[in-house]
């Protein structure tokens, strides 16, 4: 195995439990601002919506810059802003953080798997990103829950100071580790939207957003859907959360040799209905290896895209939890994600 893509999976690591971390000490910041759960969850969704808008366009403005440089530069953006979050001492501030985590993420995120596709044969695009996004998933596995401990037993303001810790030693890693990879073609902004008029690929890009948001519907609102069986207590909370991600690794790991071997078709069918059943497993490395297949010319701006419609998904289910909570009750958010994972297959 490449041994370059796992430090590329080190940065997503720590931008994935970014992502994560604050469903599990929710109800800690709630407390801090004097905020509702549903509003203290927007800390979520403002970092996913300004990193999905944000991508597409940084991608195309930063194409000639040196991808090294571009990993490095978000990942210290990034660290910044979260050292900042675990300084706050108002909601709007911390909102603002929050936001240029998410600028340091829009930089980091699409260069990484953008980068483990070009670093690899054609014929090992589908481990390569497996591995990298399993970065994303692993955070769910140890990142989030190792967080949650912390603020469990701490301040949430620790569990901050530990993500941003996280970033660090993937920048490390990445100076250390990472030769130079090649530049992708200059794109214009225009031209890396144009591949949403492909069916196929707006299919494609369509089912992951609902799926992201049926998902992280529930994710997101962790500790308050899942309140009866955790009882306030913070290694109950971690257990769960480590059950989660452990399902969703394993599952992204050998999803990306699986469809190496049959095609992302059957593997993404079975996964949806996996998780239509479950709302639990992850199924992002066949979404993008699908995605290459179908544009394999433009593989750099179609993940791009993915990645976007991801976190796009995870805005969305903040506001949708948001407003769940409010409508049918936190216990009942299972039956809105379902739904949403349902529309998924349908696209």
């Amino acid at each position: 195995m490449d041994r370059r893509l796992f430090v590329l999976a080190m940065g997503m690591f720590a931008l994935g439990t970014d992502s994560f971390v604050v469903a599990g000490v929710l109800p800690q910041i709630s407390h801090t601002f004097n905020v509702s759960i549903g509003a203290a969850g927007q800390m979520t969704t403002v970092y996913a919506v300004t990193y999905a808008l944000l991508a597409p366009t940084i991608a195309a403005l930063a194409a000639g810059v040196n991808r090294k440089t571009m990993l490095l530069s978000g990942l210290g953006v990034f660290v910044v802003a979260n050292v900042a979050t675990a300084l706050s001492f108002t909601f709007a501030f911390a909102m603002l953080t929050r936001t240029i985590a998410g600028l340091g993420a829009a930089m980091f995120a699409p260069t990484a798997t953008g980068a483990a596709v070009a670093i690899v044969a054609p014929e090992r695009r589908g481990v390569a990103l497996s591995v990298v996004i399993a970065g994303l998933s692993l955070s769910t596995a140890l990142g989030t829950p190792v967080g949650a401990v912390i603020g469990g037993l701490g301040d949430w303001r620790w569990t901050m100071g530990f993500v941003a810790a996280l970033a660090f030693l993937g920048g490390v890693g990445v100076w250390a580790m990472l030769a130079e990879v090649p530049l992708p073609p200059r794109i214009t902004l225009k031209q890396r939207l144009a591949p949403l008029a492909n069916r196929s690929i707006g299919a494609t890009l369509t089912s992951n957003l609902l799926v992201q948001t049926g998902t992280f519907t529930v994710y997101t609102y962790f500790a308050v859907v899942l309140d009866r069986a955790i009882h306030g207590n913070t290694l109950i909370l971690g257990g769960l959360l480590v059950l989660w991600g452990v399902a969703g690794t394993s599952t992204n790991l050998y999803a990306g040799r699986l469809i190496d071997r049959i095609g992302t078709q059957k593997v993404l069918i079975f996964f949806l209905i996996v998780l239509l059943i479950t709302v639990a497993l992850l199924p992002l490395s066949p979404q993008q290896h699908r995605l290459v297949s179908i544009a394999p010319e433009g593989a750099s701006v179609v993940l791009g895209l993915n990645t976007s419609c991801t976190y796009l998904g995870v805005s969305a289910a903040g506001l949708i939890g948001a407003a769940g909570i409010r409508i049918v009750g936190a216990h009942n958010l299972g039956v809105i994600s379902a739904l949403a994972v349902a529309l998924a297959m349908v696209a």
